[in-house]
């Protein structure tokens, strides 16, 4: 049996699963584009985590989070991955 460091703590575990999220705007500069953020929160709430996008991406990424049942969110790389697929499908 391999070996887990202990304690496990949450700062160690790498991978979480989306439970929810939100989009939010906040407005720049006067004649300035604002910002978009995403806030995920992972595992019912044992992590949360916001990113910054642009409208492009919020765009995309709204698509793939109303479309994809299950999505997870590697801390450390910063990642969203979308969905399982079984090889050879």
């Amino acid at each position: 049996m391999p070996k887990v460091q202990q304690p496990v703590t949450d700062d160690s575990i790498k991978v979480r699963q989306l439970s929810h999220y939100q989009f939010s705007w906040v407005a720049g500069e006067p004649g300035r584009r604002g910002t978009f953020t995403l806030q995920l929160v992972l595992d019912e709430g044992a992590w949360e985590e916001v990113l910054t996008v642009d409208a492009e991406d919020a765009d995309v990424l709204q698509d793939l989070l109303e479309n994809t049942a299950t999505v997870h969110y590697d801390v450390s790389r910063r990642t969203l991955m979308f969905g399982v697929t079984a090889t050879g499908s």
